[in-house]
């Protein structure tokens, strides 16, 4: 009889047996870093072969133990606690001395970020990220849940059926230089949850800040456990795989994009936890004839502020319009770099260059890269099919054209080649807004610009997380992932205790 048995150590060339049918043979770098207690997984989406080193794991497994305790106990706490302790938060990261330690500390953070290279732009925790926090918690203090709520009656007479609203269980959150997602997460308590974050390097240490700072004092001033929110103490991204790997989880969210979600959501999703993702950002934007010069230039500017997931990447003009719109776009762009005091980059699919001045393509500008400022053509050419690459930029606004055949087109490339995230159309033409939204596949769709893909903006409820429909629509929700969103349904009955109604 077969029987499995712990594994203490690896050899080159041992083969292992992984995704049912699959083998994995041993290298020799793999066979000299794992140690007893490690763990290996395979990420069936890519086969990668990832190592979990024991510490990470055994951090994750303590971690998630305290969060499910104390979720146990969040059945007994009051509405009232709840909204102390969101008010208590808010009231903390407003006060000035606690906000000039944690401010203090992400000092820290953004310098050792940026001495690495790495993007700043999300990092640093400033004024109106912080008006943001706040606001965002006084939201969730006077906020109602689904703990509780009656969704549903079904009354057979002399018994009844209710489906009740419940708390989920323990959330898990990883992302990398968020800092303001630890305050927006806790949105999951107001509704019986508890959470344990995996932060990456980039803002751990302001994280911890305001847990230490902010956070606890808030959790025990309402009578909290102090367990409800834990930010695990590894920057690791084993810690990420340990923790959506974890069976206890009720759900695991990844904040960012990129191959780090695709591999999380593939582990969570192996292990059968539900998972929200958002995978790669960047927005569309596609001018009807009948859209207004003056609009045109306004939505590009504003769709580019700064740089985060529902900003403009991709802008979809007809051939029949290019005369008249190009211009009008290329003064939008201009407008948003001079807000921000630089150059814009733009990328043109080829066989749309003849309506783009030729200048741009040979003059050379300054470009701000994470890595410092670099000299770049200010246009240059993209192959057609890449038009969903999404452009990561620091300061420098940075968008994609495509001269379309019609609109019918600028809808086929997006469904097509982008991450089917948000699609707004520019157009006074109600029958092309109608057929867009009938014919594009994006969670969101609007008339103009593209920065109002926001939970807390759109919405007014701070979100937790946007995903889009990358692999198919999502069950039983919306795309924005917000607290009172995260519960579960019981069914309760009463009247039976007499017996078998007949």
């Amino acid at each position: 009889m077969s029987r499995l048995a712990d594994l203490e150590q690896l050899e080159p060339g041992m083969k292992i047996l992984v995704s049912g049918n699959r083998v994995l043979v041993v290298d020799e770098d793999l066979a000299r870093t794992f140690q007893p207690g490690d763990r290996l997984t395979v990420v069936e989406k890519s086969h990668e072969v990832l190592l979990i080193a024991a510490r990470e794991s055994q951090l994750v497994d303590t971690s998630v133990a305290r969060a499910l305790s104390a979720f146990r106990q969040m059945g007994c706490v009051s509405d009232d606690q709840l909204r102390q302790f969101f008010v208590s938060f808010a009231e903390a990261l407003g006060d000035e001395r606690i906000w000039s330690e944690i401010a203090r500390v992400n000092a820290e953070d953004v310098a050792s970020a940026k001495a690495r290279g790495r993007s700043t732009t999300r990092l640093v925790a400033s004024e109106p990220m912080r008006r943001g926090m706040v606001d965002g918690l006084l939201v969730w203090a006077d906020a109602s849940s689904m703990r509780g709520r009656v969704i549903e009656t079904v009354d057979h007479g002399s018994w009844r059926a209710e489906l009740v609203g419940a708390e989920l269980g323990v959330v898990a959150f990883v992302f990398e230089g968020r800092p303001n997602v630890v305050a927006d997460a806790t949105g999951v308590l107001r509704g019986g949850n508890t959470v344990v974050f995996r932060i990456g390097r980039d803002a751990l240490q302001t994280a911890k800040a305001i847990l230490e700072h902010a956070t606890r004092p808030a959790l025990r001033a309402a009578g909290l456990p102090e367990d409800a929110v834990i930010v695990i103490d590894s920057a690791a991204h084993a810690a990420g795989w340990a923790l959506f790997g974890d069976q206890r989880l009720a759900l695991a969210v990844a904040r960012g994009s990129g191959p780090a979600v695709d591999t999380l959501g593939s582990i969570a999703k192996s292990a059968g936890v539900p998972v929200s993702l958002h995978g790669t950002g960047g927005a569309w934007l596609a001018l009807g004839s009948s859209a207004r010069l003056e609009h045109v230039t306004q939505t590009v500017a504003d769709s580019l502020d700064r740089k985060v997931c529902n900003t403009l990447n991709t802008c979809c003009i007809q051939r029949k319009d290019a005369e008249r719109f190009v211009p009008a776009f290329l003064q939008g762009l201009e407008r948003a770099g001079e807000k921000r005091n630089t150059h814009f980059k733009l990328h043109v699919a080829e066989g749309s260059e003849e309506f783009v001045p030729q200048r741009l393509f040979e003059r050379s500008v300054t470009i701000e890269r994470a890595h410092g400022a670099v000299q770049e053509p200010q246009a240059e050419l993209i192959a057609p099919h890449l038009l969903g690459q999404e452009w990561e930029w620091e300061d420098s606004p940075e968008v994609t054209l495509k001269i379309v055949s019609d609109l019918d087109e600028a809808v086929a490339l997006f469904n097509a080649q982008s991450p089917q995230f948000v699609a707004c159309l520019l157009s006074d033409d109600q029958a092309e807004q109608t057929r867009f939204w009938t014919t594009v596949n994006a969670p969101f769709v609007g008339d103009g610009f593209t920065r109002w893909v926001d939970g807390q903006f759109a919405l007014k409820r701070p979100e937790l997380g946007l995903s889009n429909w990358e692999n198919g629509r999502l069950f039983g929700r919306g795309g924005v992932l917000s607290g009172d969103s995260v519960f579960t349904v019981r069914t309760r009955v009463t009247g039976t205790k007499a017996g078998r109604p007949r």
